[in-house]
């Protein structure tokens, strides 16, 4: 066995290749068998992502708008079942970016909740003015950001707006004697207290993860810098001036979807996409690896399962989503 395997109880890879979940079986060749995107197999299982699974399921239930539920209620008024939250679910599934439906709901985000004005995304808008400027948040512009990215979108004007206004107003500090003043930092202190939000930082370098390297620019380059090394400080999901607490005991419980939220694992995740290795990730791969069970598989810890427009598998049960994501920190981390 390679290194990385030597730390599983098992191998939970022939359980990943079910045919019944191809979203994980397409990953699951990717990048953890390390087949190429040309591989007659990841061809066909990346083909039944759009025929079977929980991506044309939720397909099924949008309206022909290009959004779901009310169109005005795409962030906070049916939270999980929303527009927002449909694009992340299917993003993250690897529904096809060619797909009419989903390139409309790419539309309708940008139509309804881009602020006209930074680029940054709203969680209030209409139809005629777009995203509420006094709405922007950070988490939500880079999980827009991230999904429209894997959705096809990267070179669409609008969302390098938005990757701007991550570059432009994303903050890092550690903690800070006096908050910054003015917009957008005059609102939700959760989001611009005098500690800059940890949620904004990882949803912002998942977002520039997405980015082939090739294309990132210097003032993307230099984020990446400084938020990896504000989640370093962290050990991930410690507080950076008292490392022997826990920043959110949530962080240690493992889920998926994550929506607004994160978890050790995905932020391992995000750090290792972007090449980092460092010991100060130590103690969350230490904290990854106890978590699997006999059968070399992780648990589905946190879900927002019963909010959602379709669930996704079940709680306290063995996960293939969190196995997978697992399975692919620890090879990166120990390559």
């Amino acid at each position: 066995m390679s290194d990385w395997q030597s730390v599983l109880r098992d191998d939970a890879t022939a359980w990943l290749l079910e045919e019944e979940n191809p979203s994980v079986r397409y990953f699951t060749l990717r990048d953890i068998l390390g087949r190429s995107e040309n591989d007659p197999e990841v061809i066909a299982a990346e083909g039944q992502i759009m025929e079977a699974g929980n991506v044309p399921k939720i397909l099924a239930r949008q309206n022909p708008g290009g959004y779901w539920e009310a169109a005005e209620s795409f962030y906070i008024r049916t939270k999980y079942r929303g527009t927002v939250w449909q694009l992340i679910t299917l993003a993250e599934l690897k529904a096809d970016a060619q797909d009419p439906r989903l390139q409309k709901a790419c539309d309708f985000i940008l139509e309804w909740s881009q602020d006209h004005k930074s680029g940054g995304f709203s969680y209030r808008g209409t139809q005629q003015n777009g995203g509420q400027h006094s709405g922007v948040i950070p988490c939500l512009t880079g999980n827009m950001v991230w999904s429209l990215i894997r959705l096809g979108r990267l070179e669409d004007p609008k969302v390098q707006e938005g990757i701007h206004w991550i570059t432009a107003y994303q903050r890092c500090d550690d903690g800070v004697e006096t908050a910054p003043q003015g917009w957008p930092y005059e609102k939700f202190t959760q989001c611009w207290g005098r500690h800059t939000c940890h949620l904004g930082v990882v949803k912002a370098l998942k977002a520039f993860a997405e980015i082939p390297p090739s294309q990132r620019d210097a003032e993307v380059k230099r984020f990446i810098q400084e938020g990896a090394e504000y989640l370093l400080k962290h050990h991930l999901y410690k507080r950076s001036h008292d490392l022997e607490h826990v920043a959110k005991p949530k962080w240690k419980r493992l889920g998926f979807p994550h929506m607004w939220d994160t978890d050790v694992l995905e932020m391992a995740d995000i750090l290792l996409s972007l090449g980092y290795r460092d010991s100060r990730m130590q103690d969350a791969i230490e904290l990854i690896i106890s978590k699997q069970d006999e059968g070399g598989r992780w648990l589905l810890e946190e879900t927002w399962n019963g909010r959602f427009q379709v669930n996704i598998e079940h709680k306290g049960k063995p996960s293939k989503w969190v196995t997978l994501i697992a399975l692919r920190v620890l090879k990166a981390y120990y390559a």
